[in-house]
């Protein structure tokens, strides 16, 4: 920020007042409140006292909590906390910053001898040494000097090692310290690996400090003399301008100094309130201004500085420019006393996206404020959230409209999906992914598909999707289609589908229409399937059509010729064919000549002989050869005869029919008889007396032969 008085120009570094960690520290302990803090919450005496009215108070140890929840600050703490905590059965809101916790996780990982760049006394670095393994702890090297003078006590403690040293670093330390460190250790002959731990916005706060102050011919550092990185500051800003001041407080601005220069630089560290930097700035304007044409009341009450004072409200939608952009969040100036943070996970990012693509320092972007309080912290932003606004009242339109939209199915819930439409999810039922039933919802994650919007509640901003809409839509268009491009008597090809006992459904292009029993055969059938298969493609006649009923009747039969019409080009009295047995009567058996064209056999005309029961000679499905004797095409009857197609028996083959005949007769009626004549010689007689009696009862047999022959002499 650059602000102008006259002549003379007083400068605010862009990267100035509180970091992401503080922020993030105060916002959970407000949210919190009443709550203690397990030592200040922020290295600023002023901040502490307004926290403190606030109802949050800072203790020493976690004895002094008083059952009130325990705040674990930005500069993290020792395991040992956490297990006190837990045995005390203390609750933690644990307000370790992101950077910090990741530090805890690199030295309690590894297998190497850790070594601090920091200052031992500073509590980032006792908290970080607290989670080194207890049988290894670490050393805190402040300058390179000091790690010169421990790396002879390394080389000898870790000889079996080969000197294995993870180096890492309190994270507001000036990068010079730690190159000056990992230096003097792998001078030494230590083998160093060294993980740069300081935090990039303290690298870039410290950057810009410099470049200011060699630019000022007055320096302001503002912030708390407790605060290790603002002592920093002081000392990068002393080097290249004299003419540097501390300022805690009003009380520290030096009103004379301020007066006499012209070129005024001004940074923060980060733990000092964005109010302490309004305040400090809105004095000196005060003191600079010529002719006391405006006083620091005057510039407290302009609009501008109004503005900077007033928070947004939850939900609202607000413009910034980005301030700063780290690996999980990007800093936003909202040109308000807080600054806005957005987190990665609420920003709109493309796949495989990071921040540092999709944000740069300058960048003004606009976003919905999800969460904001009167505490010191920064107020949470989502570009999510205004996309998801933006996405919701498309999804509305498409309600209203019943348009159609595309979702990805992101994953499976219980009784259905979530699907996303850009940045706004819904819900999908089982019933509604499929035209068909769904099993398992996990076959559709990841598929991206086209969906209607099935129901919404504008109360609760949620939405139902339906696939099945949509396929339902897409197959009245096609059937649509195929209604205007169908007509009765077109012959089409078709599917057959499936079977029923009064025909087949045939699919003719995307639609089924029915092909009754009777309409597939001239013949008669008793069931599809004497005809036809599953899958087989068959050409079709359009017999009917409703579209009002969505029904669709066909035939089969009619792509042959009705075998009577036709039944003289092939068939003529005198004839003798080849036919089938397809009912059979008293009077006599119809054969099937050709599909819808049956013939009757009398029974006269069955044989040369006299035939007493049809069923002795023919049976059904028995393949016969025919003469045609008759043709009635008004009655649609023809007369066959199977005897007109056989020679006729000769008398040797009659006389020894007859013969057999006598024969089988005779030995069926003495089967007959035999049983009641030996029934009584078992009681009165031995076994050998029966012998003379049996004699006699085969000469009536012998009588009896020519009565029984005579009737067929005669015919």
């Amino acid at each position: 920020m650059i602000k102008k008085v006259g002549d003379k120009t007083i400068t605010l570094a862009e990267t100035a007042g509180f970091c992401f960690g503080v922020k993030r520290a105060i916002d959970m302990a407000m949210e919190s409140a009443p709550a203690v803090s397990l030592g200040p919450l922020i290295h600023n005496e002023t901040a502490v006292a307004r926290l403190e009215e606030e109802g949050i108070h800072v203790i020493g140890d976690l004895d002094e909590a008083g059952g009130l929840p325990v705040i674990i600050r930005s500069h993290g703490a020792g395991r040992s906390v956490y297990d006190a905590a837990k045995a005390k059965g203390v609750e933690l809101i644990d307000a370790t910053c992101p950077f910090v916790e990741k530090i805890h996780r690199i030295v309690s990982e590894t297998d190497r001898q850790v070594v601090i760049a920091g200052d031992p006394d500073h509590a980032e670095v006792k908290g970080i040494a607290g989670w080194c393994p207890t049988d290894r702890p670490a050393i805190v090297c402040r300058t390179a000097e000091e790690a010169a003078g421990a790396a002879l006590l390394l080389r000898e403690k870790l000889r079996d090692k080969a000197g294995e040293i993870l180096l890492v670093a309190q994270t507001t330390i000036k990068e010079e310290t730690f190159d000056g460190v990992a230096r003097a250790l792998e001078e030494a002959g230590l083998d160093v690996e060294r993980r740069n731990t300081i935090c990039s916005a303290t690298s870039k706060r410290q950057e810009e400090c410099a470049a200011l102050a060699a630019d000022s011919d007055l320096m302001i550092v503002i912030g708390g003399r407790g605060s290790s990185n603002t002592r920093k500051l002081f000392e990068i800003a002393s080097r290249y301008c004299e003419n540097t001041h501390f300022v805690e407080n009003l009380e520290d601005l030096p009103l004379r100094e301020v007066r006499k220069c012209t070129k005024i630089g001004t940074v923060a560290g980060a733990s000092t309130p964005d109010y302490t930097i309004k305040e400090v700035i809105a004095n000196m304007s005060d003191v600079t201004l010529e002719n006391k044409e405006m006083t620091m009341d005057d510039v407290l009450q302009s609009e501008e500085f109004n503005k900077s004072l007033k928070l947004p409200r939850n939900g609202e939608i607000v413009d910034g420019k980005v301030h700063q952009v780290n690996e999980d969040e990007v800093i936003v100036n909202l040109g308000v006393k807080k600054d806005g943070i957005l987190q990665k996970s609420d920003a709109s990012l493309e796949e495989g996206q990071t921040l540092a693509d999709a944000y740069k320092v300058g960048d003004e972007i606009k976003a919905k404020v999800i969460k904001t309080d009167d505490g010191d912290g920064g107020i949470l932003l989502s570009t999510k959230k205004l996309e998801y606004i933006a996405n919701w009242e498309e999804v509305v339109k498409a309600y209203e409209d019943k348009s159609v939209i595309e979702v990805k199915v992101t994953r499976a819930v219980r009784g259905g999906v979530i699907a996303e439409y850009k940045e706004f999810s819904g819900f999908i039922p089982l019933s509604q992914l499929s035209d068909h039933f769904v099993v398992d919802a996990e076959e559709f994650v990841g598929q991206t598909m086209n969906v209607r919007v099935y129901r919404i509640d504008p109360a609760k901003t949620k939405a139902v999707f339906s696939h099945k809409m949509y396929l339902a839509d897409e197959r009245k268009k096609l059937i649509q289609e195929i209604w205007e491009k169908l007509h009765v008597d077109d012959v089409v090809e078709g599917t057959v589908m499936r079977f029923t006992n009064y025909g087949a459904f045939v699919d003719i292009g995307g639609i089924d229409g029915l092909l009754h029993i009777s309409e597939i055969s001239w013949g008669k059938l008793k069931h599809p399937e004497e005809v036809l298969s599953i899958g087989e493609k068959i050409n079709v006649k359009i017999l009917s059509m409703n579209e009002e009923k969505e029904k669709i009747s066909l035939g089969l039969k009619q792509n042959t010729p009705e075998p009577w019409s036709v039944i003289d080009e092939k068939y003529e009295v005198g004839q003798v064919i080849e036919g089938k047995v397809v009912q059979i009567k008293e009077y006599g058996a119809f054969v099937e000549l050709e599909p819808g064209l049956d013939g009757l056999v009398h029974i006269s005309e069955v044989a040369h002989k006299r035939v007493e029961n049809i069923n002795n000679e023919l049976e059904l499905g028995q393949v016969v050869n025919v003469k045609i004797l008759e043709i009635d095409k008004d009655r649609k009857r023809i007369s066959l005869s199977i005897r007109e197609t056989i020679e006729p028996p000769t008398p040797e083959e009659i006389a020894a029919e007859k013969a057999a005949k006598a024969a089988a007769e005779a030995e069926a009626a003495a089967v007959e008889e035999a049983p009641a004549e030996e029934a009584a010689p078992v009681e009165e007689a031995p076994a050998e007396e029966a012998a003379p009696e049996e004699a006699p009862a085969e000469a009536p047999a012998e009588e009896t032969a020519p009565a029984e022959e005579a009737p067929a002499e005669e015919e």
